[in-house]
């Protein structure tokens, strides 16, 4: 199988560089890259605009000053970083060199052409639902969710029925996954037995079947003597921990962010110290066994603060920020629409704005959705008794480009880097860059798109956002998974 993508922008976070560029995929991995003639060579890999541009409701959206703007470094040195001779590219051995002869040699052509071609997303923190609860969603809908959203790599948590805390689990997920959806997708298994915090899985049976995480999602691990234990066997099988911090001794039946909008609608709130506690605390476990920590969801702005400190501190420890964390506060919170519960919740505008400059500083590595889907009878219940989580496979590229790029937050780099190379880097995988001899696994990206975003046309079983009804701008239009269009809006040519 071969396939031309041409005309596109590469994003290469692997040397940060950015180019036009045709990319030539056979049997699954990239086999060339060939550079347009220089005077095509694109200039921009950032966007600037109007801060804190939010998607707005009913296909509006705040005027963006200065549009989609170039910074003049960009891609200064984009020319000649795959060698050029003459306007052709290097032989390479194999290779084939000329842009006619490899269109004419490709079985399939897609036309990028104005759209970036980006390393396929990895998102770090996705809910399939799967063994157990596939009312809500399963292996086979995620997954087209994700192909959907631009993602190609996919870490499923533990809280399925039964609990992923045993080889047998993690086994049945991967065959499942090979059969119904061409993503990749990585089991991450339970740190204790039924995630009930008493007793440790098996977590070196589960490594030998596969497992490269470890994680509690959902709920801390209260016992930090048996957590200790956890994390340094985690760390004697090269296993990385995703944790995330919620102290359950003071959450008291919170739904909403302590602050005044859970006052107004008369809800109990979750304060900031439920989540800081636990995030400071398995900071300084992971600092004594040694092991890779990744902090899962955080939402506060102390927990930037937190990374930022350990990080000097030499401890190994990175970070995520879902896009309704920075996308959103509290008092975006329209009424009892549980659509906008989520764990962590929504917290107040310092501490969004403090997660998109830890951002912006690559304090925090990795933009990970926590996509949870529900039932839509589940969610149309009151705040006080739905459960938390929303989906997130599909907007996710969106919100971030929306939020984050279009404003001049990130550069289009730092998003491949949180979207793709950082979480590569965290997992271990041989993923995130587009380089001869990678594996062909790719996004193609249309910054000029706007849509609107409506959830009847999610792939997902779940309809659960709160971004129903806002334009935002940044489209997926392509995913391939290891040299195979996985999903394309673009017309494939023979």
């Amino acid at each position: 199988m071969t396939l031309l993508i041409k005309n596109g922008r590469v994003i290469n976070p692997g040397d940060k560089t950015v180019r036009r560029a045709d990319i030539y995929v056979k049997d699954g991995v990239i086999a060339e890259i060939i550079d347009l003639p220089s005077g095509e060579a694109d200039d921009s890999c950032a966007a600037g605009g109007a801060d804190g541009v939010i998607g707005m409701k009913d296909g509006a959206a705040d005027a963006a000053a200065g549009g989609i703007g170039a910074i003049d470094d960009a891609a200064d040195a984009a020319d000649g970083v795959i060698g050029m001779k003459d306007g052709a590219a290097d032989a390479a051995a194999g290779g084939i060199g000329a842009i006619d002869d490899v269109a004419d040699a490709a079985d399939g052509v897609i036309d990028a052409a104005g759209a970036y071609c980006m390393p396929g997303f990895i998102d770090m923190h996705v809910h399939l639902r799967d063994p157990g609860l596939t009312y809500k969603e399963d292996i086979a809908t995620g997954g087209a969710a994700a192909l959907h959203g631009g993602f190609t790599t996919i870490v499923a948590m533990p809280n399925t029925k039964p609990v992923a805390d045993c080889p047998e689990v993690i086994t049945y997920v991967q065959r499942r996954a090979a059969e119904v959806t061409k993503v990749h997708v990585l089991q991450v298994g339970s740190v204790t037995k039924g995630m009930a915090g008493e007793e440790l899985s098996d977590i070196r049976g589960m490594a030998k079947a596969g497992c490269i995480c470890l994680s509690e999602d959902g709920k801390s691990v209260m016992n930090s003597d048996l957590y200790r234990d956890a994390m340094r066997m985690a760390a004697e099988e090269d296993m990385t921990v995703l944790a995330h911090c919620e102290d359950i001794n003071l959450v008291h039946g919170g739904v909403l962010n302590a602050d005044g909008k859970a006052a107004q609608l008369g809800m109990p709130g979750i304060t900031n110290a439920v989540e800081d506690i636990i995030a400071a605390r398995d900071i300084l476990l992971a600092k004594e066994t040694g092991v890779r920590l990744h902090l899962c969801h955080c939402s506060t702005r102390d927990s930037v603060e937190m990374v930022r400190l350990a990080k000097a501190d030499g401890v190994h420890v990175t970070a995520e920020v879902c896009p309704h964390h920075f996308s959103l506060s509290s008092d975006a919170i329209d009424g009892d629409d549980a659509n906008f519960k989520m764990n962590p919740p929504l917290r107040t505008r310092e501490d969004m704005e403090t997660l998109r400059r830890g951002l912006s500083e690559d304090i925090m590595d990795v933009i990970a959705t926590d996509h949870a889907p529900h039932a839509a009878e589940e969610k149309a219940q009151s705040i006080r008794k739905a459960p938390f989580g929303i989906v997130g496979l599909e907007t996710a590229a969106a919100l971030t480009y929306t939020n984050l790029v279009k404003p001049g937050l990130l550069t289009m780099m730092q998003m491949a880097e949180k979207m793709s190379y950082r979480p590569a880097q965290i997992l271990g995988l041989n993923k995130g860059v587009i380089e001869v001899g990678a594996p062909a696994d790719l996004t193609i990206f249309d910054a000029d798109r706007a849509w609107t975003v409506d959830p009847d046309q999610f792939r997902s079983k779940g309809r659960n956002t709160p971004f129903a009804g806002m334009t935002l701008f940044g489209k997926v239009t392509a995913t391939i998974v290891d040299g195979e269009v996985a999903f394309s809006e673009l017309p494939v040519t023979p």
